[in-house]
């Protein structure tokens, strides 16, 4: 099973007032440099076996905020993790967008949005999912490993993983310097945290190995890690 971790990137000094979309030189803020610090310090913890993110200065530096520490890492970039292609959106407000028609369809029917000279937020999930299977299969079924990006690219991911219809991630919250967790096993991915914005990880360390002849305890009566607790199964014992 490969774990990923998504994480937003930490709050800029245009963070809620504009759709800063892929506009260069945005950088994070001092409370976002201190979201990340602090992101970094809860994950230090796990060890990560790559950290990948999106090219756009924000998510970097972000990113940059985990490495810390973390001798033989370097950052890798996917721009197939960049923001969502806006077009004519790009820099304007989002009290000034929420009376554009187009604002509707982003909001409850987003699978049809394409944005006016950007991207449609299907081909966004599209290449998104691609880049995760990607890495996955790169980084193999033991690895746990780290994805910078934004907001609906991460959203767009969660919806993916589980068996959504991409019309249902308006539904799905990734805050600013939030973790969302997603396990892939050979049958189907696990959603295992979603906008976590606090707490410990410890519950995201791979299990000890059980004895020969000893099955896994805690993930339900099924043995394979692919399958599904049955009845909720015991959390993390």
């Amino acid at each position: 099973m490969t774990t990923l971790l998504l994480v937003r990137h930490g709050v800029t000094e245009m963070t809620g007032q504009v759709l800063v979309g892929w506009t260069p030189g945005v950088h994070l803020s001092g409370t976002g440099r201190a979201q990340a610090e602090a992101l970094a310090a809860r994950l230090a913890p796990l060890t990560l076996d790559a950290v990948v993110s999106s090219p756009l200065e924000r998510c970097q530096e972000t990113a940059d905020a985990v490495l810390t520490g973390r001798d033989g890492l370097t950052l890798q970039t996917d721009e197939r993790f960049g923001e969502c292609g806006y077009g004519e959106w790009t820099g304007r407000g989002y009290k000034e967008l929420a009376e554009d028609p187009m604002w509707r369809v982003v909001q409850y029917h987003p699978s049809a949005a394409v944005f006016p000279g950007g991207e449609s937020l299907a081909g966004v999930q599209r290449r998104a999912v691609a880049a995760v299977r990607h890495w996955n299969a790169k980084l193999g079924d033991k690895a746990t490993y780290l994805v910078c990006s934004h907001g609906d690219v991460i959203k767009a991911i969660v919806a993916d993983a589980l068996g959504a219809h991409l019309d249902q991630f308006q539904r799905v919250t990734a805050d600013p310097a939030s973790l969302t967790v997603i396990r892939y096993t050979e049958l189907r991915p696990f959603v295992l945290r979603v906008n976590d914005v606090g707490g410990g990880v410890e519950n995201l360390l791979p299990p000890p190995p059980e004895p020969e002849g000893q099955e896994r305890t805690g993930g339900g009566e099924n043995p394979s890690e692919s399958d599904a607790a049955v009845g909720g199964g015991a959390g993390s014992t």
